[in-house]
């Protein structure tokens, strides 16, 4: 490792880990938070989330019923998503978007979230996921979304997937300083004693990996800084480049289909529906339509269908998606096996598999689960917790080891410009005396 190159990855871990610092607080912090997004959101609003049924053995009403009401309720929306997935003793949760307008865009929905008790139809309850100004019933979705855009829209989304692409890029210039330094060049005389104390590479690396003790604050500030990041370095890589896929997909796409096989999804590929005109295929026939071509999915691909997910339709494409959760998919949360059909005619339009056909998409699936805790139950969402805790721990003792250092190149600078005043001053002193003592 050549002593420039060297001073260049300093310099760039440097100035990328004071730009990202305060964003990575942020993140770590609510990251942190949001490893329990769920449990809390339906710890602060059971009203919400939970509806016992009305008496033992009550079945629920059929999601697509449940739709009608939906869609009744909230004409100002369109109920473009069916959930297809009943839990005993949890509402139902619809997702609506807005109604086109003149200019081709969507309106924007009072609200685009509704809790629908599937065993009476009742409406209990709706927000905009994420404004605050409704209450208590958004702050766990108003933390979501400070923790991908500060909860300030588009441009803020796109800065943070900068942040993250930054992230990515310095993980592996961080990783690189933690290697150690060359040791003196061969063919320089070397005394004996040193060369019989001499350590391995691996030997002095093995320093980087640990918490010297009783060496005061600052070294265990630094080491912490360097072996934290080191033991946890496969998983903040992991984080720094999912959050380029989710907030940067214009960068995180080109890579991966460079790099890897990738699907194209058939909604993505799909030319646009003229016709505003609803589908042809009603609900009921798009869900029979979604099974059989799922099951036949299934059957050719050699996968197992856990339960199904949602039915969707896109008006912009003219498809129906319908999703399930299959032994392909990595989360346990949703399910992201998806076929696609035409919604006039029901001709199948293709599908996307979480893992087995692209390696590439497989990548994906297993970054986002991981980034998102939807793996390993309990003892993965603590580990991602205390992640994110680390995350924010990393940002605050990076910029303590700048300031230190900071402070000590300004110190050394100062007793240099001190020491270069007292040589000048001798010499002056000197030339005085030399000249008093000359006749």
């Amino acid at each position: 490792m050549k002593p420039h190159f060297r001073q260049s990855a300093v310099l760039i871990h440097r100035w990328l880990g004071l730009t990202m610092a305060g964003f990575l607080l942020l993140a770590g912090l609510t990251g942190a938070i949001l490893a329990w997004n769920e449990e809390l959101d339906h710890w602060l609003n059971p009203e919400l989330f939970f509806t016992p049924p009305a008496a033992a053995g009550t079945r629920p009403l059929d999601p697509l019923q449940l739709r009608q009401t939906v869609a009744a309720a909230f004409p100002d929306a369109v109920a473009a998503m069916v959930p297809l997935e009943q839990q005993a003793g949890r509402s139902m949760i619809f997702w609506l978007s807005g109604l086109p307008k003149s200019d081709g865009t969507l309106s924007e929905p009072a609200n685009n979230q509704v809790f629908v008790d599937p065993y009476s139809g009742r409406i209990q309850g709706a927000r905009k996921w994420g404004d605050i100004s409704q209450g208590s019933k958004n702050l766990i979705p108003f933390i979501y979304r400070l923790h991908y855009s500060l909860a300030l829209g588009d441009l803020a989304t796109t800065i943070f997937g900068i942040i993250a692409l930054l992230w990515t890029a310095d993980c592996f210039a961080g990783a690189w300083l933690t290697f150690p330094a060359p040791q003196r060049k061969a063919g320089k005389p070397v005394p004996a004693d040193v060369q019989q104390t001499r350590k391995s590479w691996l030997q002095r690396w093995a320093v980087s990996w640990k918490i010297r003790r009783g060496g005061g604050s600052y070294k265990l500030v630094f080491d912490w800084h360097r072996a934290a990041s080191l033991w946890l370095w496969a998983m903040l890589l992991v984080l720094a480049w999912s959050s380029v896929s989710f907030n940067l997909p214009s960068v995180y796409k080109p890579v991966m289909a460079t790099l890897f096989t990738t699907q194209t999804e058939p909604d993505e590929a799909a030319p646009g529906r003229a016709s505003q005109l609803p589908p042809r295929l009603d609900w009921e026939a798009a869900r029979s339509r979604g099974r059989e071509l799922m099951t036949r999915l299934a059957a050719s691909k050699g996968f197992a269908i856990l339960e199904e997910d949602d039915l969707f339709y896109d008006s912009r494409t003219g498809l129906y998606g319908f999703s399930s959760r299959s032994s392909l998919d990595v989360s346990h949360r949703w399910g992201s096996t998806v076929v696609y059909f035409d919604g006039d005619t029901g001709r199948d339009q293709g599908a996307w598999l979480p893992t087995g056909r692209a390696s590439g998409d497989t990548i994906h699936s297993w970054l986002v689960s991981l980034h998102m805790a939807a793996i390993g139950g309990l003892p993965y969402k603590v580990f991602i917790m205390l992640l994110g805790l680390v995350v924010a721990s990393l940002s605050v003792t990076g910029v303590a080891v700048w300031w230190k250092k900071r402070q000590g190149r300004k110190k050394a600078a100062h007793n240099a410009m001190e020491r270069k005043a007292g040589e000048r001053g001798k010499e002056q002193a000197a030339s005085r005396q030399e000249s008093a003592a000359q006749p």
